[in-house]
């Protein structure tokens, strides 16, 4: 299950990822918001990451109108690694070299077919297991336990 949340800057993006979601069969849990009426992005990132976090969903997608707010929301959350992507390229480094679990996109910088594309990429790309970056993923747990 996949994870969603935004703000009002990332509802309408939200609304086409939820429907591409729904075309591949891929079950989601929307956190809000539910409107176009503003709204705090922290609201509803936090939950969205909790859930990816506590295993309730296995990943997440997280849309502001800029996706930096929501991305550093989403990593504030122990075992959550949250990537801000506005291209192909980096959604699929990031799942091979960082092993995110979180995609963060904005929505006033997103179209609706690059962010499908997106989260086909970030969703259907595996992490590379090389030594090196898990030996980097596991510095950064070891960070997140100290703080």
């Amino acid at each position: 299950m996949i994870a969603l949340a935004s703000d009002h800057g990332g509802f309408d993006l939200k609304e086409e990822v939820k429907k591409h979601l729904q075309e591949r069969n891929i079950e989601f849990k929307d956190f809000g918001t539910f409107d176009k009426n503003s709204c705090d992005y922290p609201d509803f990132g936090v939950q969205a990451a909790r859930a990816v976090a506590n295993g309730e969903c296995e990943k997440g997608i997280v849309i502001c109108t800029t996706g930096i707010g929501i991305s550093i929301v989403a990593n504030k959350i122990k075992g959550v690694r949250c990537a801000l992507c506005s291209e192909i390229t980096s959604v699929r480094l990031t799942r091979e070299h960082n092993d995110a679990n979180v995609l963060a996109m904005g929505g006033g910088f997103v179209g609706p077919l690059l962010a499908n594309e997106m989260v086909d990429v970030f969703l259907d790309t595996e992490f590379s297991g090389l030594e090196k970056h898990s030996r980097r993923i596991s510095k950064i747990s070891e960070i997140e336990k100290d703080n």
